[in-house]
């Protein structure tokens, strides 16, 4: 029973996902090349990353020694699709824990105002929840974790504008 309930405070897992809908885009860079006879060319095309726009973030805060995280939380618009991404982040462990986009700010949540977005995907790192299409995200305005098994809340982001 004791290594049950202690154990996940030692364990951590790592999760690296890329940002989400980072797609290459080619984009032709500098001017063009004349040669002879007047004709010219193009510049060759580089490919770099289209970035997802941030629609808020906020910081994972600190709850008690046995309960916090550290590292950006940030609502990502990919497209027309939205993400919650954590990112580079360290949050404490315990059995059962969960993600919720809530209403309310300072880690308050309610199972009946709050979106479930799924288990906790790792401990530490770079990870994404995809948010349903046409959740209204201007409503949310924080990221709870929360520990099901014991009623405890773990750790949370309070959004703003980024």
């Amino acid at each position: 029973m004791g290594w049950y309930l202690g154990s996940p405070v030692f364990i951590r897992t790592t999760a690296d996902e890329a940002l989400p809908g980072a797609a290459a885009v080619t984009v032709a860079t500098g001017a063009p090349a004349r040669i002879p006879g007047n004709a010219t060319v193009a510049p060759a095309p580089v490919a770099t990353a289209a970035v997802p726009a941030t629609i808020a973030s906020g910081q994972l805060n600190f709850v008690d020694p046995a309960h916090n995280g550290k590292g950006a939380v940030l609502i990502l618009r990919a497209g027309s699709d939205l993400f919650v991404r954590f990112d580079q982040v360290a949050i404490t462990n315990a059995p059962d824990v969960h993600v919720y986009l809530s209403p309310d700010t300072g880690g308050k949540w309610s199972e009946s105002t709050s979106l479930y977005l799924g288990p906790l995907k790792a401990t530490n790192g770079s990870f994404n929840y995809p948010v349903p299409a046409g959740t209204d995200v201007a409503k949310y305005r924080s990221v709870v974790i929360w520990c099901r098994q014991f009623s405890v809340l773990v750790t949370w982001a309070d959004l703003g504008a980024p």
